[in-house]
C-alpha cells in the first residue's frame, strides 16, 4: 500500500477508531492522529466536513479526500487505490 499523508481524527473511547487505528497500524501506515476531545481544532474540523455532526472517525488523506466511519474494506480499498 502507497505512502499517504494520513490523519484519523477520533476519541480514545470510540470503538470505530481504536479499529481504524488498528487496521493502520497492522498494515504499517504511518498517520497522524488528533483526538477530538483534547484538540479544539480537530473537533472544529470534524464538525465541519460532517456537515455539525461529530463523527468519529473522520480520516483524512493528503489528496483532500476523506472517509467518515470506513470499515476495514473501505479503508483498504482507499489506500490500494489512493
Amino acid at each position: 500500500m502507497p505512502n499517504q499523508d494520513i490523519t484519523v481524527y477520533g476519541t480514545k473511547w470510540c470503538g470505530d477508531c481504536v479499529r481504524s487505528k488498528r487496521f493502520l497500524d497492522s498494515n504499517q501506515i504511518n498517520y497522524k492522529w488528533v483526538d477530538i476531545e483534547d484538540q479544539p481544532k480537530g473537533k472544529a474540523y470534524v464538525l465541519k466536513v460532517n456537515n455539525g455532526k461529530r463523527i468519529v472517525p473522520t480520516i483524512t488523506f493528503g489528496d483532500g479526500s476523506f472517509l467518515v466511519e470506513p470499515t476495514d474494506a473501505e479503508l483498504a480499498i482507499k489506500l490500494a487505490n489512493g
